[in-house]
């Protein structure tokens, strides 16, 4: 070997020393040793890998996918693809956004292109090793394919990136504000040969986002720019600066380091919030303060037992501490909650007081059953915070949040599950906001003029036609009331009491008492055929069974209503046990399966506890631990469904120190089985609360709480925030005596103001040709009921005996009244006379969820509106053909049948309607088509159209239409390649 040979051999190694010295590790300790941030990245989990401070603005992660619903978050484990690091995740929601202001280091030629659309090897995106990828809790790095090694930290508004290159051969940053979500207008500029500076304003889930960034490197650059004609509308096309490429001369094995401020105000907050946080070079100063942040966080509660349950712990206590997320700048200005119906503020930035913080991403739906009953045990100081920043909302935006984004109100989901943070936190005495505020706030989410709740005022139940998921908004809603009751209790206001009790009812006008089940009702009936595992739109991402036990604020009354303890627990086991199929819609967050029990999901995720208010705590025992040990493990697939920001892992924490918070507004938090032989709660206030378990097994023997014998199967907040220690002796066999009977159960009732229970008006359909059956039930004990009849001829009230007959179309009003005069609400049903002799014969399937009532429903004279879920349109996979047999021949003049577009959710107008008739059933004559709409096939909305065929006075009797699905959802769409949807209702004989 010679000289010059040997000398680049030692360079080689010297870079490649060099190169892999930069793997810094941090000394293990404290409880973020723990912590697996790949929890989740696999399945559905839709969490990330990136760094991030506890509760912090910035999330830096690799982005790994750009679209579909595994790529939520922006990363999925299985990829080995990377387009960039952006600043902004969303940790383990079902919709996608963020991933705002992506830089991605590279070499050779500059390529603008991030290869999505074509193949990875045609863009800047790269190739990555999976084993080169280390994820700690505030700590994320990978090895590029083409030999470069990223590694990333943050602060709480700052994201450090360092990376080093091997090959240093045009080296080079692409910024890429084009990045994954629709943009608005943005702007990419350079401050000086080391500094950029720019902002992105963006449309996805968050439909008017914004992000600022200051970004400095520690080297200079030499710079170029793309400037875009951009399309932000169909009729607008803006220039914009949205991409960068940065050049750098660097050697191999040198680093290049870049910290990036971020802020929603605009670039003085961004550069600000950089300046406070990161005033040197030194990531690993950064990296080793991140790492303390967060054993700081999580030494709130120190578990002892087998290694990867705590791992599984920690890192569940890890996730439910991403979010909520800062949302505040160091000068205390933030960005105010817009509305897409309100008004625009004049401003949008607004003044907290000093040592305020204001924070976004709440996942309410969600994170109300269990997240943020575990942050008012752990964080108080963050509950005060959270609630404030609710109240600051509601005053600038009009609304408290339901899912708040990015200082947007997006709309998703239902209910107002603000209430119960805020009533939960202030039964448990953390009242450190305005009460009277929250009070007035709560009434104004209670009262408002859309998503049912005028039918639900008026009716005490949300009609399936009214307003969809009417069963799922109807039981939420009446949870949420129960939270304002309590709330309006506590503060002496008993009109705003009495009038909310009584709405936390309404459930029990959903109960049906001849299935047992909380079922949607419709024209005054049951909205029918019901199958409890069938998933339609009469729910929330889930069916039946899932919801009929979502009655947390009165289990002792659901329990009353299906016939006592013994029925309710047998409705439970045959839940656990039941076949796990799932009928009707396909819906991606059914998963976690037991049953028909969804772990998946989170209306499922107090129903093992049920079994403690009905006498049998040893099956709560038994199922919580069968989750605990079957829904969580240590993988990127260790999730059974959607983190959902915090609320999948916070079961986990919460169940696995033996407790849970059924219903969030209650002080009570129902025992379950302790997985950890010890753990220490580190409360705010000083004092410390232990959990310890001897013996092996499930079942709990015995307990003491202060060295006192405990026989209840709950505990109380007060109990755990004063301290101590509830120590449980364990076994492998059931104790059937512990915690059971009198004040030793928990204790969900409501006692005062209690509401009749509305009749059902039923019949077998809502038309009829000679005459129908009417019979009306109530469950209501001891209530008579009362109903009219009113016709075109007269009106009848009379008391109802037993089933009876009409034979003209009918307007049919009922109630129930009890023996002290106390009357239910008014439900009303109206049963149409229409034409007779008229058959159909149908030679294709619908599905059962869109059945629109049954067989006969396309010539019920009954027409579907323009909402899809209310179940007046009758839905088919494939083409429809049907026969009509008119009974005798009839003249025809024109034929019509209603069809339904709705692209966003897969229902396409047909490709053709085609229309036949004959006088013997064998020979057809085709109708000439007339006027037939022309609805472009990607036009959104909801668009409803007639398909006509037209006659000179054609005598038949049998009528036939064929209507030909659309086909494969087409290429531009989300659901490209998968079945579309033909909705249709009425077929018209004219």
């Amino acid at each position: 070997m010679t000289f010059k040979q040997f000398l680049v051999l030692a360079l080689m190694v010297l870079g490649l020393i060099t190169f892999q010295s930069c793997k810094t590790e941090l000394p293990k300790s404290g409880n973020a040793q723990f912590v697996n941030p790949f929890i989740g990245t696999g399945g559905h989990g839709h969490t990330f890998p990136g760094a991030t401070r506890p509760f912090g603005m910035v999330q830096l992660s690799p982005d790994t996918r750009l679209e579909g619903w595994d790529g939520c978050s922006g990363y999925h484990n299985t990829d080995s693809i990377v387009y960039g690091f952006s600043h902004t995740h969303l940790s383990g929601t079902g919709v996608g956004d963020y991933c705002d202001i992506l830089l991605k280091p590279c070499v050779g030629a500059v390529n603008w292109n991030n290869g999505y659309k074509s193949s990875p090897d045609s863009g800047y995106a790269s190739y990555f090793n999976k084993q080169t990828e280390i994820a700690e809790a505030g700590f994320y790095s990978m090895e590029l394919e083409e030999g470069i090694k990223v590694e990333l930290t943050t602060t709480e508004r700052a994201g450090f990136h360092r990376y080093t290159f091997e090959n240093v051969e045009n080296a080079h940053v692409i910024i890429d504000l084009e990045h994954r979500d629709k943009l608005l207008d943005a702007n990419l500029e350079f401050v000086n040969d080391s500094t950029v500076q720019g902002f992105r304003r963006s449309k996805s889930w968050a439909e008017d986002q914004h992000v600022f960034f200051y970004a400095v490197f520690n080297k200079k650059f030499d710079a170029s720019l793309v400037v875009e004609e951009y399309n932000i509308s169909p009729d607008t096309t803006m220039k914009l600066a949205t991409r960068g490429a940065l050049k750098f001369d660097l050697n191999e094995g040198e680093e290049l380091l870049v910290k990036v401020g971020i802020s929603a105000v605009d670039l003085e907050g961004a550069k600000k919030n950089l300046e406070a946080e990161i005033s040197g070079w030194d990531f690993d100063r950064v990296r080793t303060e991140s790492n303390q942040a967060w054993n700081k966080e999580l030494a709130k509660i120190d578990v002892e037992g087998a290694e990867d349950d705590k791992v599984i712990f920690y890192s569940a206590l890890y996730h439910t501490m991403i979010a909520p997320n800062l949302f505040s700048d160091v000068d205390g200005r933030y960005r105010k909650m817009l509305r897409k119906d309100s008004v625009q503020q004049k401003t949008r930035i607004g003044q907290l007081p000093e040592g305020e913080n204001q924070y976004t991403v709440f996942s309410l739906w969600d994170t109300y059953r269990a997240a943020h009953p575990l942050y008012t045990i752990v964080d108080e100081k963050r509950t005060n915070e959270y609630i404030r920043t609710f109240l600051r909302q509601y005053k600038d935006g009009g609304q408290l949040p339901v899912w708040e984004l990015a200082g947007y109100y997006t709309g998703c989901m239902i209910g107002y599950h603000s209430v119960p943070v805020i009533a939960d936190a202030y039964v448990k005495g953390i009242t450190d906001w305005d009460v009277n505020l929250a009070l007035e706030a709560m009434q104004h989410s209670a009262t408002a003029s859309d998503l049912g709740l005028p039918s639900l005022i008026k009716k005490g139940f949300i009609p399936t036609g009214d307003e969809p998921e009417s069963v799922s908004k109807t039981l939420e809603y009446a949870y949420d009331d129960w939270c304002i009751a309590q709330f309006a209790k506590g503060l002496d206001e008993s009109e705003i009491y009495e009038e909310y009790i009584s709405r936390a009812q309404n459930y029990k006008n959903l109960y049906n008492p001849k299935n047992g089940f909380l079922q949607g009702r419709r024209n005054g009936g049951w909205y029918g055929p019901f199958v409890p595992e069938e998933v339609n739109f009469n729910y929330t991402e889930a069916n039946g069974w899932q919801y009929s036990l979502a009655v947390p604020q009165d289990v002792s009354g659901l329990i009353d209503l299906m016939g006592g303890n013994e029925n309710f627990n047998a409705h439970l086991d045959k839940m656990f046990t039941a076949d796990s199929e799932t009928e009707g819609r396909h819906q991606v967050d059914i998963t976690g399966l037991i049953g028909q029990y969804a772990h998946g999901n989170e209306p499922s995720h107090h129903m093992a506890y049920l079994y403690s208010y009905a006498g049998q705590p040893w099956k709560t025992q038994e199922r919580v631990s069968e989750i605990l040990e079957t829904m969580y493990q240590n993988a990127p697939d260790g999730l059974s469904g959607n983190e959902d920001c915090g609320q999948m892992s916070a079961w986990y924490v919460l169940s696995s120190m033996g407790f849970y918070p059924v219903c969030p507004g209650s002080d009570q938090y129902v025992i379950g089985t302790p997985l950890f032989n010890d753990v220490s709660i580190n409360l705010e206030n000083g004092n410390q609360f232990k959990i310890s378990r001897s013996e092996k097994g499930k079942y709990i023997q015995s307990v003491s709480i202060n060295n006192q014998p405990f026989e209840a199967s709950f505990i109380t907040h007060e109990q755990i925030v004063n301290g101590g220690e509830l120590a449980f002796t364990m076994g492998t066999e059931p104790n059937e005596n512990w915690g059971v009977g009198g004040n030793n159960q928990p204790s969900s009732s409501i006692e005062n103001e209690q509401i009749v229970i509305a009749p059902s008006i039923n019949a077998s359909s809502r038309t009829f040709e000679d005459s129908l059956v009417i019979e009306i039930l109530s469950p209501q004990r001891n209530a008579a009921i009362l109903y009219s009849l009113k016709t075109k001829l007269s009106i009848d009230t009379v008391l109802y005996y037993s089933p009876f007959t009409i034979h003209e179309s009918t307007e049919i009003e009922a109630l129930a009244m009890t023996k002290d005069e106390r009357l239910s609400k008014l439900v009303k049903a109206d049963f149409k006379k229409i034409m007779g002799g008229r058959t159909i014969k149908l030679f294709s399937e619908y599905s059962n969820q869109y059945s629109a009532g049954g067989d006969k429903a396309l010539i019920d004279q009954i027409k579907g509106g323009r909402e899809f879920r209310t179940g007046d349109w009758q839905g088919y996979r494939k083409d429809l053909e049907a026969i009509i047999d008119l009974g005798k021949a009839e003249t025809i003049r024109s034929l019509s049948l209603g069809c339904l577009q709705d692209i966003k959710s897969w229902i396409w107008m047909p490709k053709k309607v085609t229309f036949y008739v004959s006088t013997d059933g064998k020979t057809w004559k085709e109708a000439p088509p007339y006027n037939n709409p022309t609805v472009a096939d990607d036009e959104y909305g909801a668009l409803r159209a007639e398909f006509i065929g037209l006659y000179s006075d054609e005598k038949a009797r049998y009528i036939k239409v064929i209507a030909e699905n659309y086909g494969e959802c087409p290429s531009w769409h989300l659901g490209a390649g998968g079945k579309t949807w033909l909705f249709v209702d009425e077929l018209t004989v004219n």
